[in-house]
């Protein structure tokens, strides 16, 4: 079958919280621990999330994690793959985050990467390129003192511009506010001046979504569970189908040796991440 969108998660949590914000905006979604067996039968869903443990190991080894996830995704389908990745941003000067997002951006073939953490609804927002929780800058807030990652910078342009080796530029919020085509016509514009990745501004929800109406018309994008809500409203538009009833389904079988049927649980309670 063929899925609606792929998504990447750099460890389980975020996956499980990407894949609650999928299924509770309409989209039938499937989280997989690892990238699954080549002869695993999906069920009929609209999206799949390959849970990683990516999120602080080398940056070559999460590479080369996640191109073999996104050739999985691929095979199945996908027009479109998340990298998600979680809405603080935690990451080091090596990485992992603008070294993944490279290397997926090359594998689908090259452009401008939409790249936005924002998600209001737990008070994460972007502003003029800089990341905020709950009204700080990041370095002002408790992520300054995280054990692994700390967050000295709340300049997302200059902590993408450290990990990655094209340009780093931004899609500010007075673009996105004017619409998905303004948001399209700026990529563009980076595109050519060689720009590979692009911090995007959202302050709301409805600023998500105009992001992600752009995103779906590129082959990949980088983000937190928010960008997931955004990415999933215009697939929902485009899907002819009624809602659904909510449920979360997760191939546990071929790890548990149990039958090939993947039962519905209920939906993961939100991590924040």
């Amino acid at each position: 079958m063929t899925i609606l969108l792929g998504s990447i998660a750099d460890d389980y949590t975020g996956a499980s919280d990407l894949a609650n914000t999928l299924t509770k905006n309409g989209l039938r979604t499937v989280q997989t621990v690892g990238i699954p067996d080549p002869s695993l039968v999906l069920p009929d869903v609209d999206a799949v999330v390959v849970s990683m443990k990516i999120r602080s190991v080398a940056a070559a080894d999460a590479v080369a994690a996640a191109t073999e996830a996104e050739r999985w995704l691929r095979k199945r389908g996908a027009a479109h793959v998340l990298y998600k990745v979680c809405s603080t941003f935690d990451s080091t000067d090596a990485g992992n985050i603008g070294p993944v997002t490279e290397a997926l951006n090359i594998a689908a073939g090259g452009g401008t990467v939409l790249v936005t953490p924002a998600f209001p609804e737990t008070g994460r927002t972007v502003y003029l390129g800089h990341l905020f929780g709950g009204g700080q800058p990041l370095n002002e807030s408790p992520l300054k003192d995280h054990p692994l990652n700390p967050m000295h910078d709340a300049n997302l342009v200059r902590v993408m511009a450290r990990q990655s080796r094209g340009a780093v530029d931004i899609v500010d919020l007075a673009t996105v506010s004017a619409g998905a085509g303004a948001v399209k016509a700026r990529l563009e514009v980076l595109r050519a001046a060689g720009a590979t990745t692009a911090i995007a501004d959202a302050i709301f929800e409805h600023d998500l979504e105009t992001l992600g109406e752009v995103a779906l018309q590129t082959p990949v994008s980088t983000g937190a569970s928010g960008l997931g809500l955004g990415l999933a409203a215009p697939l929902r538009a485009r899907a002819e189908y009624l809602p659904r009833p909510q449920q979360l389904l997760t191939p546990c079988a071929q790890w548990a040796g149990l039958p090939r049927s993947l039962p519905a649980v209920a939906p993961a309670r939100r991590s924040g991440s």
